[in-house]
């Protein structure tokens, strides 16, 4: 299973926000530390905002948080919100659809990979925190990354 881009940017904001304790942090900073779109990680937000994931503040002073606490926020149900689908094959249309048994099989494997994300939150991604700190400073700096 392949989570797509935009989950990625979803996590990487959520783990970003996880270690800032509530401050405020810009769009422009997370895209740079992580070296991606400016215009992508806006969307992300976006959609993060509407859905309760993050509280944004508009303004001069303005920016992005998370929206509530990092060990309420569901890493399953983050990961069913920000992707489309999780039907792993199309059997739309396949001669042995009827009869075939991959399409339970594969939904119960997701069934599983879903139970796993089930049990953490955003707090348990932020395990090593002063460590993800530090990185995120580096990254602002400009320093070269990985």
């Amino acid at each position: 299973m392949k989570l797509t881009r935009y989950t990625d940017y979803a996590m990487r904001v959520m783990i970003h926000l996880g270690t800032h304790d509530g401050e405020l942090a810009s769009i422009a900073e997370i895209a740079r530390v992580y070296d991606i779109s400016h215009a992508n990680l806006m969307k992300v937000v976006q959609d993060l905002g509407a859905a309760g994931y993050v509280e944004t503040v508009r303004g001069r002073h303005g920016g992005v948080r998370l929206g509530r606490p990092a060990n309420e926020i569901n890493l399953g149900e983050l990961v069913r919100h920000t992707e489309a689908g999780f039907e792993l094959i199309d059997c739309e249309g396949c001669l042995i659809a009827p009869a075939c048994g991959l399409p339970s099989i594969l939904a119960e494997a997701t069934r599983a990979f879903l139970g796993v994300l089930d049990k953490y939150t955003v707090a348990d991604l932020l395990g090593r925190r002063s460590a993800l700190h530090q990185l995120f400073s580096l990254g602002e700096a400009g320093f070269p990354r990985a």
